[in-house]
């Protein structure tokens, strides 16, 4: 490209991942990743007056004065922060990213609630039309044709590099979300992978009636199963599997992470157990064969698809049918409900979206092969023996579990009025008008600002994974005080969104270039940690902990697919909101709990509903000025 299309391609907002825009080379995977620079660690200073700067609107005054007492403390020259920062620095020296592996620990590994609800994502996808129960085994047959098609990439390495504002992305997450899965442990877990070497899966694993089968997808000369071959396959696990009196065995891997490792070491100390346990832990990935959803009105299905996506509706209707460590889980229900979900301590969802993108696409292509006509093995019944102490532990998971899926409020609007094209109309990063809607809606319905967490996508770097936008700003919290106040002028209001929207754009771009506090900060906490000294003032003062209570907990997750992302809240008290912005609507998936009088889905959809077409309306009744 010439030099003024590069100067374009370089000035296009450096969001979040836009598939669409995504360039396509294939490239080998390792001289890709060498070529990736290595995440900074900021400097001290640069940091320390942004995380005063993101304290001003959530905080009070006079606790503000508490922390920069603190903050002047911590980086006196020669003192504690110094060194934590040199530290640091030796750190991103030694290793090919300084946080990657703190991360996977702290986030995800060391995370002892249950991973349903809590971590895992899950992914709506529009509902299909099954004619009958072979119309479901025959779309999960070419949904599996999918998979193994786009895995051919990732085994061949010629996984088109994918790209963000004209910088090369990391494609490392790609090569962990298939074979792998997640093992329980008493204080942490671990990742096992199959996905290279000897012992490489050639299996998924299709559980039906909550009894779980190893379906080869190869033949013999390393050629992937048709989908018609793989439809036989299905047809006589279905047949194998009618009753529905079996013991939900999934279901302890909704539980607690310790009350699971216990159940897990109890459940492998029988061989049959063990082997298969091994079996799902080895495989490509799951198919969940679903009974049907309860009926549920149209305005209210796709909200109980996200529901069932989610948790699976608890132990009396598909939560059983699931092995929640599983990285991906694709479901597909008979009567057309269609999703995935998955463990998330692999990868972010822009890899588990191209990957469904791809083959949501593949599904659509009309059949081309000639299927072979030998007749295949039955795919193999994965047997468990259930002791009195494993049926125990298993009713135990139940209890819980149901409780947590009545504690889980969630609701999916789908806004119509208009989608991505108004703010970029206006020449808006869509992404930072919604935030703004978002901080717009929780002040008309808290009359205060809030921490608030959007996931940047650090994939620029070597082994990236996320830092934190913080939305909640002095320019945000200004326009939302002004919006609905009788003594501004549109004029100013609309300025002040403006403002607003720009330092939102701003804070974004410095988070994917390394520049955010967050990572940054509990770098610091971490090597206190590491070093064995106390941990710092500043990690133990009240601004901290406010600062790190999300109470919007947000994410946005573009797709080409007309799908929607969800996941549970953070924190007791907070909401988790997930948006894929289409050209002409927004999916929008906002969870909250029961449990907590202050918090409601449905609530927060009304108002955010009317903060998008208030702002819209402003926009157009004041045209911009110049700033």
């Amino acid at each position: 490209m010439d030099r003024k299309q590069q100067q374009a391609e370089e000035a296009r907002p450096c969001g979040l991942l836009k598939p669409t825009a995504l360039g396509k080379i294939p490239g080998r995977f390792h001289v890709h990743q060498e070529a990736l620079p290595h995440l900074p660690v900021p400097p001290l200073q640069q940091t320390l007056d942004r995380y005063l700067l993101a304290l001003q609107p959530i905080i009070s005054e006079e606790e503000l004065n508490h922390t920069q007492g603190l903050v002047a403390e911590f980086c006196k020259p020669g003192g504690v922060g110094e060194r934590l920062q040199k530290g640091l620095e030796r750190r991103a020296k030694k290793t090919e990213n300084w946080l990657s592996d703190w991360w996977l620990k702290t986030a995800y590994l060391e995370y002892r609630l249950p991973v349903v609800v809590h971590s895992s994502p899950a992914l709506v996808l529009p509902k299909q039309d099954f004619l009958d129960r072979q119309g479901q085994l025959r779309f999960a047959a070419k949904l599996i044709e999918g998979i193994l098609d786009f895995k051919s990439m990732i085994d061949n390495e010629t996984l088109p590099v994918e790209y963000m504002g004209g910088k090369p992305l990391c494609m490392n997450q790609y090569y962990h979300i298939l074979s792998s899965c997640r093992i329980p442990g008493p204080k942490r877990d671990s990742i096992v992978s199959y996905a290279k070497g000897k012992s490489q899966s050639r299996h998924i694993t299709v559980v039906h009636n909550f009894q779980f089968f190893e379906l080869d997808v190869y033949n013999s000369d390393g050629s992937p199963l048709t989908t018609d071959q793989i439809f036989v396959q299905l047809e006589k696990i279905w047949n194998t599997s009618l009753q529905t009196n079996k013991e939900p065995i999934g279901i302890l891997t909704t539980n607690h992470r310790n009350s699971w490792a216990k159940a897990y070491n109890n459940l492998l100390k029988d061989n049959t157990n063990k082997e298969s346990v091994r079996a799902i832990e080895k495989s490509i990935c799951t198919i969940c064969l679903d009974a049907p959803m309860p009926r549920v009105s149209d305005d209210t299905y796709k909200s109980s698809v996200a529901a069932q996506m989610l948790h699976g509706g608890g132990s009396r209707l598909n939560s059983g049918n699931r092995w929640f460590d599983k990285t991906i889980q694709f479901i597909i229900a008979e009567d057309g409900s269609f999703g995935l979900v998955y463990e998330h301590a692999p990868a972010e969802g822009p890899p588990i979206v191209a990957l469904l993108d791809h083959i949501v696409e593949y599904t659509k292509k009309p059949k081309l092969l000639k299927s072979p006509t030998t007749p295949l093995p039955m795919p193999k019944k994965l047997r468990f023996n259930i002791t009195p102490e494993i049926k125990n532990d298993i009713e135990k998971a139940k209890q819980d579990l149901n409780m947590l899926v009545e504690d889980l409020d969630i609701k999916v609007l789908v806004f119509h009025q208009f989608g991505k094209d108004f703010p970029k109309s206006e020449k808006i990063s869509p992404d930072a008008f919604i935030q703004l809607a978002l901080q717009l809606a929780y002040y008309r319905m808290y009359g205060h600002s809030c921490a608030t967490y959007e996931s940047a996508s650090l994939r620029m770097f070597r082994l990236g994974r996320t830092d934190t936008i913080r939305s909640t700003s002095v320019a945000s919290l200004k326009f939302v005080q002004s919006m609905d106040s009788p003594d501004k002028s549109d004029q100013e209001k609309a300025n002040l969104l403006r403002r607003a929207i720009q330092a939102h754009r701003e804070y974004t771009d410095m988070a994917v270039r390394g520049n955010a506090i967050d990572r940054h900060l509990l770098g610091l906490k971490l090597q206190a940690i590491e070093d064995l000294v106390s941990i710092p003032e500043l990690f133990m003062d009240t601004a901290y902990a406010i600062a790190m209570h999300f109470n919007l907990s947000t994410s946005q997750v573009p797709a080409k697919t007309d799908c929607v992302m969800c996941f549970g809240p953070v924190v007791p008290d907070g909401y988790g909101i997930c948006y894929n912005p289409m050209d002409e609507h927004i999916n929008f998936a906002i969870s909250a709990f029961n449990s907590c009088a202050d918090t409601n889905a449905a609530r927060m959809a009304h108002y955010l509903e009317k903060a998008l077409l208030d702002m819209r309306v402003l926009l157009q009744s004041a045209p911009r000025s110049k700033l």
